[in-house]
């Protein structure tokens, strides 16, 4: 549920004032780190963009137009620290396959298939995977991804459809049958 600001908090925090800053960011950081753990899929990776965010966040006071409200805006910005996130990571790398594994929740799909589905996924674009996680593994609306993102829900829906038509490319590439 969204939180309400007191207007003097957003008008003060648009002046650069920091205890209006720490107020807003007292209401939102838990707001914000969902939805960024959605994105990333990584605990400690959000807490750390979570920070980001703020800190983004209180560089763009002046930006911040006090008539529209701060959560959409707060979100966008979280989005955006979230799509520059793979870019600043080491690229992962690959566990031996003898490692023991946790049980799959669900038997009937198999771990290889898992986990080629899993390496396609992070081999699409960064827009599209976003996307796609809200979407399709979040089950988002659209129009709280087109929020956040900064687009339309058509644009939302056009790369639902392109994310899974590079999926099934890739996964008939790997020999799986989608």
């Amino acid at each position: 549920m969204p939180v309400l600001e007191q207007p003097s908090d957003v008008l003060r925090f648009c002046h650069g004032d920091l205890d209006a800053f720490e107020s807003l960011f007292r209401r939102h950081q838990s707001d914000v780190y969902g939805w960024i753990v959605r994105i990333v899929r990584d605990p400690a990776a959000a807490e750390d963009l979570t920070v980001e965010t703020f800190r983004r966040i209180y560089r763009s006071h002046a930006r911040f137009d006090p008539a529209h409200k701060f959560e959409p805006w707060a979100r966008r910005i979280a989005t955006n620290a979230a799509l520059d996130y793979p870019r600043t990571v080491r690229a992962e790398t690959e566990l031996p396959e003898d490692l023991p594994s946790p049980a799959l929740p669900d038997p009937s799909i198999s771990q290889e298939l898992r986990r080629k589905t899993a390496r396609a996924f992070r081999r699409l674009p960064a827009k599209l995977q976003v996307t796609a996680t809200l979407a399709l593994i979040e089950e988002q609306p659209y129009q709280e991804i087109a929020e956040a993102l900064g687009i339309s829900p058509g644009a939302v829906k056009l790369r639902v459809f392109r994310a899974l038509r590079l999926l099934r490319k890739e996964l008939q590439r790997q020999g799986v049958e989608p």
